[in-house]
């Protein structure tokens, strides 16, 4: 809901002036979508994006046409593919770009952020060849010589930018960054939660992609709201089990990262985990639903990656391993569901 449909009003809201500038690395749904939302809380914000093309576009119509199309660009927001451009100092420093792009992107950013930058990830993924977190590239491309925070819970890029409300967690291990995100990023629509969980918090975001693209196979198969319902339950056990034994903390699962982003990414229409699943479940190839679509499911390449730090941790992720054969095409999603129903019975509880 809007904060204006319950009265027909919107109430008055003046954005703080602020005196430091945000670049948001990445032009796509969400990384659009942040940038609309930080213009609107004060801040003067670069969206930086690698296509030459769309960058002039957004600065010409003002508009994201190919991502976020309806949403108009505050005037404190300056779209640019140069990325010196974008980050000359900035104090914010979203990156949101898929996450098997986002290593190249921070090691060309790296040298031109200001050392009182504070980096937000804003991407929920694992890197495929080294299996590292996100927060973890980040760190390690700029030798930890910046804070960085994680953004995540549930959040739809084009309600954001409509201003519906939100909330979400930003987790980080320096306590002073993480207020400094609750303070700036804040707005009448969106609310932030802080966290020092920051495993819990990125596994969470990177596998409820996973579990999404099977919440999509049981609805595209059509088998009903009971097995929904049990495959959003066991799927968040799955969460829990790999994040506790990678050292997160299992009440995080039960928080907006984990089962709030869960639920909405496994119900929501605008999810696009979601819709690869439902077209899965209906007879289409990966290839075939992966290729006609204009943005990443983080999910596909997540599932690999997961299932490997299943191993590595010693982790048992029965949904996220019938997932990844059957977006191999070495299952079909029916075959893949009697795989998971006919599974040793145990107890539904597990000791830590």
């Amino acid at each position: 809901m809007r904060h204006d449909e319950a009265t027909g009003t919107k109430p008055q809201y003046n954005a703080p002036v602020a005196t430091d500038r945000a670049a948001v690395l990445g032009a796509g749904s969400w990384g659009t979508a942040l940038a609309v939302h930080l213009g609107k809380a004060g801040h003067e914000v670069s969206l930086w994006g690698r296509d030459p093309t769309l960058v002039d576009a957004m600065a010409s119509r003002r508009v994201n046409d190919t991502y976020l199309p309806g949403v108009r660009l505050p005037d404190a927001v300056s779209p640019t593919a140069n990325v010196a451009e974008a980050l000359t100092g900035a104090r914010f420093v979203v990156v949101a770009v898929p996450s098997q792009w986002l290593r190249g992107v921070i090691r060309e950013a790296s040298t031109h952020l200001s050392p009182r930058s504070i980096l937000v990830s804003a991407t929920k993924g694992l890197e495929n060849d080294t299996l590292m977190r996100m927060s973890e590239v980040l760190a390690m491309e700029t030798s930890g010589r910046q804070p960085v925070v994680v953004l995540s819970g549930p959040s739809f890029a084009s309600e954001v930018a409509r201003e519906c409300h939100t909330a979400l967690v930003a987790a980080s291990g320096d306590a002073a960054a993480v207020s400094a995100l609750q303070e700036e990023f804040r707005a009448p629509y969106l609310r932030l939660y802080g966290s020092d969980d920051v495993v819990g918090v990125e596994i969470g975001g990177a596998l409820k992609n996973v579990i999404a693209i099977a919440a999509g196979v049981v609805e595209g198969l059509e088998l009903g709201h009971n097995a929904m319902a049990a495959l959003v339950t066991r799927g968040l056990a799955e969460m829990s089990r790999l994040s506790c034994a990678m050292g997160g903390r299992r009440d995080t699962m039960a928080g907006l990262s984990g089962l709030g982003d869960l639920v909405l990414t496994c119900t929501g229409s605008l999810s696009r985990n979601h819709h690869v699943g439902l077209e899965l479940g209906r007879g289409r190839t990966t290839a075939s639903v992966v290729g006609g679509m204009k943005m990443v499911a983080e999910g596909v390449n997540t599932t690999s990656a997961a299932l490997a730090l299943g191993v590595r941790y010693g982790v048992e992720l029965p949904i996220v391993a019938q997932m990844g054969e059957v977006l191999a095409g070495r299952r079909t999603p029916r075959e893949a569901l009697g795989c998971l129903m006919l599974r040793p019975q145990r107890v539904e509880t597990e000791s830590d």
